[in-house]
């Protein structure tokens, strides 16, 4: 620091640092007035602090709610209604349309509540956890429920999983051109065992229905809709 009544020039009454700060007030006092009416960055912690306060409120928002018993994911036209109509006779769940194949497990056995999958192993001439109308497995229902965000294991959310797995294997582009051919079969044969593969037979080497049969079936569930029905036939 300079001591009062010391005669010394400009630059020299100056120490480096001072000199290293005014530098700029030296050179140009235009480019200096520039510098001040640069505005001040903002403050990182308050544009960052935002997201963290709102975001977990928003998330709720933006998940897709589970679906309920009677929302439906896939359209139910007359000839899914006559597939789903011919897997029940297939897997022997049938019984002349009534819903208590929906709570059947393998063997026949009813269970009194369909909130969930019964997840139940009955020993018959095999040992199987299939159960409702179309003999879902407990892993099978498990995806196709998660995949649909369905809730509970009724029927209308079991006509749902049934169409997904056939829409998964391939045989529902099949079914919705107007027939149910060997290859549609076929197809199904991977999921059912009760369906027939091109050969005839089962791909888990079960028993099967015929192809004549479930195509007679599946010809009778068409022709038995209602006129409203019938008319919005595809293909």
């Amino acid at each position: 620091m300079v001591g009062k009544g010391t005669s010394r020039g400009p630059i020299d009454a100056l120490g480096s640092t001072a000199l290293l700060l005014v530098l700029p007030a030296l050179i140009s006092s235009r480019y200096s007035s520039a510098l001040a009416a640069v505005p001040s960055p903002p403050v990182a912690v308050a544009a960052s602090s935002t997201p963290s306060t709102t975001e977990p409120e928003a998330k709720p928002e933006t998940l897709v709610p589970p679906t309920s018993e009677n929302a439906a994911r896939y359209d139910l036209t007359p000839h899914r209604r006559a597939l789903l109509a011919t897997i029940r006779f297939a897997e022997g769940t049938w019984a002349d349309g009534s819903p208590r194949g929906y709570r059947t497990l393998y063997g026949g056995q009813l269970v009194p509540s369909l909130e969930r999958h019964p997840d139940t192993v009955v020993v018959k001439r095999y040992a199987s956890a299939a159960a409702g109308a179309y003999q879902m497995l407990p892993a099978t229902w498990r995806s196709a429920s998660r995949s649909l965000s369905l809730r509970g294991f009724g029927p209308a959310n079991q006509d749902q999983a049934a169409l997904y797995l056939a829409d998964q294997r391939g045989a529902l582009e099949l079914i919705d051109r107007g027939q149910l051919c060997n290859e549609a079969m076929a197809r199904l044969a991977g999921e059912w065992a009760s369906f027939p593969l091109h050969h005839g037979g089962s791909a888990y080497g079960q028993p099967v229905k015929s192809a004549t049969q479930l195509r007679r079936f599946f010809q009778q569930q068409l022709d038995r809709q209602p006129p409203q029905l019938a008319d919005s036939r595809l293909g």
